[in-house]
């Protein structure tokens, strides 16, 4: 079998393991990872990453020319695509842009052209319902329509393409529930477990003067509001007289830490918050470690995009399984995808209601024993669902059900 996988995300060489497992499989899988020469992340400017050809065994890196280097919606690839694809001939070709992407476009077209008869695949994170015009809704409408499968990181997002928008006076350009084809949900990347794993850390915590006897409260990721950062303020905030002393530990970085930080000392335990901030990702772990339960306790900004207006939820939140995978029990808001990924192996509460945080952290705090199997159950669950392995062989599981022959 051969699998072509078109995307930006794959200039990083830390993303792509996910399709090395796939490729090592089986030895009649040969796997081809096809990326811009030249990518701006983000557009930051003086941050230009040059993609440099892979070859080990039965999977590659292929730079390919194309136009744009800092915006996914306009990538297109240039003619070396085309003869990456009569050379290679795939059986499946998998654009991990989104629905509305030129860049899939560009590859059913030439599937089409050059009669490759390869099952057409895309990847979405988005999960909010949104309004079209022509002609990104007749772009849509093609790729749709000529789509073998659908990989998608979260069921909000299945549900939209495959249901239709909630909301009045909403037009996608196509009838409601037009994609009713297969799908499958899973995260773009997993984890990998040689990193994050169970690994005590007393120094680290005695660096940041974490006291022994402290029961830490982690959050790890973007200080912004739409994480819930004040919510979970506010929630450690009511915890009152508990059997041992905490502490919050803030990994991340982000506009928000100063009103954080000013709203805690407000509430008398700004002393309480140990702040890491700008730390490299392979770092991550060792403080993940230092945490006696992860909270992401995100917040749902609007539930419809539309022109004027952005609205957000948590599309999957990648920390929650990296901290499962570390054996740290997960508490989760119910924003998005959380309760689809924590599912019975950690705690939820509503969204914004920092009463019913507070008590999911009383629980974990004075339980050590449902502490204990909540962090049995995460690390089960990461270590069956979300490693990059167990990623690869659901994904070759959802190419043969859409028909492609090992």
């Amino acid at each position: 079998m051969g699998v072509l996988v078109l995307s930006h995300t794959y200039i990083i060489d830390l993303n792509r393991e996910k399709l090395r497992a796939l490729a090592q499989l089986s030895p009649g899988l040969e796997v081809v990872v096809g990326v811009p020469r030249r990518w701006q992340p983000g557009g930051v400017q003086n941050r230009l990453i040059v993609s440099e050809p892979v070859v080990e065994g039965n999977f590659r890196v292929q730079p390919l020319s194309h136009l744009s280097q800092n915006n996914q919606g306009l990538l297109t690839f240039g003619p070396d695509l085309v003869q990456l694809l009569r050379q290679f001939r795939p059986q499946v070709i998998q654009v991990e842009q989104g629905a509305r992407a030129l860049a899939y476009a560009q590859t059913i077209t030439l599937n089409r052209l050059l009669g490759l008869r390869a099952k057409n695949v895309f990847f979405t994170w988005w999960n909010l319902p949104y309004q079209l015009k022509f002609p990104i809704s007749a772009l849509e409408a093609y790729n749709l329509r000529h789509t073998h499968g659908l990989v998608v990181g979260n069921q909000d997002g299945a549900d939209i393409l495959r249901h239709g928008p909630s909301g009045p006076g909403v037009d996608h350009g196509r009838s409601p529930g037009s994609y009713q084809g297969p799908y499958r949900v899973m995260p773009q990347l997993g984890i990998d477990e040689t990193l994050f794993r169970p690994r005590p850390q007393p120094a680290l915590a005695e660096a940041l003067s974490i006291p022994s006897d402290a029961f830490v409260v982690g959050y790890c990721g973007r200080f912004v509001a739409e994480k819930g950062l004040l919510t979970l303020c506010d929630a450690l905030a009511a915890l009152g007289h508990l059997p041992q002393p905490w502490v919050w530990l803030l990994v991340g970085r982000g506009d928000l830490q100063a009103t954080v930080q000013a709203r805690a000392d407000g509430l008398g335990i700004g002393d309480r918050l140990r702040w890491v901030t700008d730390i490299p990702h392979d770092q991550v772990p060792s403080y993940i470690n230092l945490m006696d339960t992860l909270v992401l306790p995100s917040e749902t900004t609007d539930t419809f995009k539309t022109l004027t207006s952005r609205g957000w939820k948590e599309q999957f939140g990648h920390v929650l399984i990296e901290a499962m995978a570390c054996a740290v029990p997960v508490i989760g808001s119910d924003s998005g995808e959380i309760p689809h990924v924590i599912d019975q192996a950690g705690l939820v509460f509503p969204e914004g209601n920092a009463s019913a945080l507070a008590d999911r952290l009383r629980l974990v705090i004075e339980n050590p024993e449902q502490r204990q199997a909540l962090a049995a159950a995460g690390y089960h669950r990461a270590m069956g669902r979300y490693t990059n392995r167990a990623l690869a062989k659901q994904l070759l599981a959802f190419y043969e059900e859409i028909g492609v022959a090992p």
